[in-house]
């Protein structure tokens, strides 16, 4: 989001960058939550200065000698100077201490890989050993299909992951901007104690065409959309891009006010 005059993703409306930043990088014309890069999500949601970067070095091989992906992993450590396509560490939110993972859409399309995996994993293992609430910020294609069975094996590992947290009583708060996909979905995504949405976000297993082209039927309208799945109860809100750092620090703060509540009572 560094050039001077971008336009939306949807509508194709230019906007002044100083102007876009000030709201949220939401299209004042459209309302379209235009796609962001991890860098600005954490300057959106996390208080200044106040995250510490872990697992940094973390990054994909290439386990199965897959055509171009060497090419491809180097292009995307190029363009986003990432290791890999989630940044994790622990921050603040308005004074309230979590741990939080973002994913770069511009690292083949946030894609979840075996490292990508194992830095989700080792997120929600710091949230149990230093009895932090976790956020993930989810923004992916799926599963890296260059893994093959290895990326697919994450799903597995990041949901157990996922128990092992709510067994120590601590929560998953995760928010699905678009889109959110594939295997990503079909794991931690969905696995979130409160899980919330942008508006208008595609958020599903296989894309609508594959579904109608597998059925033969014709979808319903907004079929995978946010209010779509709020609507039929896969979503707990739907929140606007402006008040998703208040949303969060309210959950991070009911959170503390409820640890604390069974501290006192000597309750886990």
């Amino acid at each position: 989001m560094s050039r001077l005059f971008p336009k939306c993703t949807r509508c194709q409306t230019t906007h002044f960058i100083s102007f876009l930043k000030h709201a949220h990088y939401v299209c004042s014309r459209c309302g379209c939550h235009i796609r962001l890069d991890a860098e600005t999500r954490i300057k959106l949601i996390c208080d200044r200065r106040s995250l510490k970067i872990f697992n940094e070095k973390i990054k994909s091989e290439d386990p199965l000698n897959f055509p171009k992906y060497r090419d491809k992993l180097q292009q995307s450590v190029e363009a986003t100077k990432l290791n890999e396509a989630i940044v994790t560490g622990a921050c603040t939110i308005k004074g309230h201490p979590a741990t939080i993972g973002v994913m770069e859409p511009n690292f083949i399309m946030a894609s979840m890989g075996s490292a990508v995996g194992e830095k989700v994993t080792r997120q929600l293992e710091y949230s149990i050993e230093n009895h932090l609430p976790a956020i993930i910020i989810i923004s992916s294609g799926g599963a890296r299909m260059q893994e093959g069975i290895l990326s697919l094996m994450q799903m597995a590992k990041t949901s157990a992951a996922v128990k092992r947290l709510n067994d120590r009583g601590l929560p998953l708060f995760t928010v699905l901007s678009d889109p959110t996909t594939g295997g990503v979905t079909a794991s931690y995504a969905m696995l979130g104690n409160v899980i919330i949405a942008e508006p208008d976000a595609l958020i599903g297993f296989a894309g609508p065409r594959v579904i109608e082209q597998t059925i033969g039927q014709k979808l319903p309208a907004g079929f995978q959309r946010s209010e779509f799945l709020l609507l039929h109860g896969m979503l707990d809100m739907v929140v606007e891009r402006k008040q998703l750092r208040t949303v969060l620090a309210t959950l991070l703060d009911i959170h503390s006010k409820r640890a604390y509540a069974g501290g006192r009572h000597g309750r886990r």
